[in-house]
């Protein structure tokens, strides 16, 4: 099964969590082959998404976000093998807001045609961003 957007619960979920801080969306993209727009346009689906990229920057960057981190899929070595992913990226907002206001931006929203025709298949996972410790074992548990 796809996962292509939001469930309102998840949504509402993400809505309540407004604790203050930065927030880490690390996303995981497969982009489909041909973008499957609604019109009927024709594009790729790297040709869709690098659309909805350029359409969608001055809203990024208005509500505060960056790229901290993006990285090619070089090999899956623990995991569904069939779980291969065009692009791999975090993207920080200066807080939870941050990410809600941009969904609701006019010219966001307007962009987002391009990312619905460009992917396949998706994940969105929210992260607050931690120290680097000093091992694998280090983490919320043994913050502070």
């Amino acid at each position: 099964m796809p996962y292509l957007g939001f469930a309102r619960e998840d949504y509402e979920a993400f809505k309540a969590n407004d604790r203050e801080g930065p927030v880490h969306m690390l996303n995981l993209v497969r982009l489909r082959a041909q973008a499957e727009y609604e019109d009927g346009s024709v594009a790729s689906g790297r040709e869709a998404y690098a659309s909805y990229g350029r359409l969608s920057a001055p809203v990024f960057a208005r509500v505060g976000g960056r790229i901290v981190w993006r990285g090619a899929l070089e090999q899956v070595v623990i995991g569904p093998q069939d779980e291969q992913w065009d692009l791999c990226f975090i993207a920080e907002y200066p807080q939870p807001g941050a990410f809600l206001e941009m969904l609701k931006d006019a010219e966001y929203r307007a962009a987002m045609v391009h990312r619905q025709a460009a992917v396949a298949d998706s994940r969105l996972i929210r992260m607050a961003p931690l120290s680097g410790g000093n091992g694998f074992g280090d983490g919320p548990a043994n913050e502070g």
